[in-house]
């Protein structure tokens, strides 16, 4: 059991577990997710850690098939600017490796920003801890359980 999975069942959260077998030298692991396991790419989701500037780290949350807009992100959080996190920080602020980071169970609590467009959907999926688990959730269960709220994170046609 992972510390994701422990959040969302300790906090009484309906969720899905999708077990699926990771290939290595996947060219995306979110998407790889989606294609195994059959899914809309829209509903499962990619979690990213971010460097916001002067505010540290923070985590965006936004579909697989999609591009995170940086400047929509440090919008979203009231900075100015924002870039993406080098790969072992996000492994250490996480406690996830790249490829299983989920918003669930990190290491550190971060200020954290879901795509408002996954909002519509009844389940969504993110990573349950390691590569080759997701976990099937509400929105709003995910936005309480990482204490995020919803913004638009991604431009359209991206």
């Amino acid at each position: 059991m992972t510390p994701a999975i422990r959040v969302a069942k300790a906090a009484g959260f309906e969720i899905t577990l999708h077990r699926y077998k990771h290939r290595a030298g996947a060219d995306s692991y979110g998407g790889e997710a989606a294609a195994v396991l059959g899914l809309p790419p829209a509903q499962v989701l990619k979690t990213l850690i971010a460097e916001i500037e002067g505010g540290g780290l923070a985590v965006a949350i936004v579909p697989v098939d999609k591009r995170l807009d940086l400047k929509l992100l440090a919008s979203a959080l009231g900075a100015k600017r924002a870039r993406m996190a080098q790969p072992r920080i996000a492994e250490r602020a996480s406690g996830y490796v790249i490829g299983g980071i989920s918003p669930l169970g990190q290491r550190r609590r971060l200020p954290t920003v879901i795509d408002a467009s996954v909002r519509q959907f009844p389940e969504i999926y993110v990573s349950g801890g390691r590569r080759g688990l997701d976990i099937g959730l509400a929105p709003g269960d995910l936005a309480r359980a990482c204490d995020a709220h919803f913004a638009p994170l991604v431009r359209a046609g991206t």
